[in-house]
């Protein structure tokens, strides 16, 4: 029998609210569309591609889980452009595509990290740079130019319609709430969180802060039922 994974959150299955699945199809509907039009825009369009496939990839990060560290504006704009620009390098440095392609996101992965830019969508933008490296007919301006203005496109398209659709973003991380004294709720500290992430050895899609948060909400809900139980 096949499980199928739970979603991040449930609230993303209803068809309305905050992170409906409606308002991030509407949102990538939005997104796509304006990042299309600035890169049909643009001189030479009938040379070049004027939609980069990655942004598709990016979309869906930027709508559906915009809270996701891989999915805020620096993360978007900087992650693309710097793999891009890793698999240009790659193509240009090894000349067999079959090779540089490797290479190129193997070199992206560790840009990204570097610079505090890692998307998912940047290892498909070094592939599309490796490849463009190596083919004769295709130009390093032919990529660059399009990808950033679709990026641009999409960046402000997200800007706008997350904020207007009540979700900050660029995220701003929740804030714990204060927890009550006198109780077991909030007695762990900061450092243990950060103790048991670095103890898993795992990088998580979520931020400490949001975790942080999420924790002790929990524990403030659970020990208000605690309380009416006990009354």
């Amino acid at each position: 029998m096949i499980r199928l994974p739970r979603p991040a959150a449930w609230g993303q299955l209803r068809f309305g609210g905050r992170l409906g699945w409606a308002r991030g199809a509407v949102g990538a509907l939005f997104g796509v569309t304006l990042a299309a039009v600035l890169g049909k825009l643009l001189p030479g369009s009938a040379q070049w591609p004027w939609i980069a496939a990655p942004i598709g990839a990016s979309a869906v990060l930027v709508f559906a889980v915009p809270a996701s560290p891989l999915a805020q504006p620096w993360s978007v704009l900087g992650g693309s452009m710097a793999a891009a620009l890793s698999g240009l390098a790659a193509g240009h440095l090894v000349g067999d595509p079959l090779i540089a392609v490797g290479l190129a996101v193997g070199m992206a992965i560790a840009t990204m990290t570097l610079a505090r830019c890692l998307h998912p969508p940047g290892g498909a933008c070094a592939i599309l740079g490796a490849l463009a490296a190596t083919n004769p007919a295709s130009s390093a301006i032919g990529l660059l130019l399009p990808l950033l203005a679709n990026l641009l496109g999409l960046v402000v398209a997200g800007w706008l319609y997350n904020n207007f659709t009540g979700h900050p973003w660029p995220h701003i991380p929740l804030q714990a709430p204060p927890m009550p004294k006198g109780t077991w709720a909030g007695t762990y500290e900061r450092a243990d969180l950060d103790a048991v992430l670095e103890d898993w050895d795992e990088v998580l899609d979520v931020a400490p802060e949001d975790l942080d948060a999420l924790f002790r909400a929990v524990e403030r809900r659970v020990l208000r039922r605690w309380e009416d139980d006990h009354k």
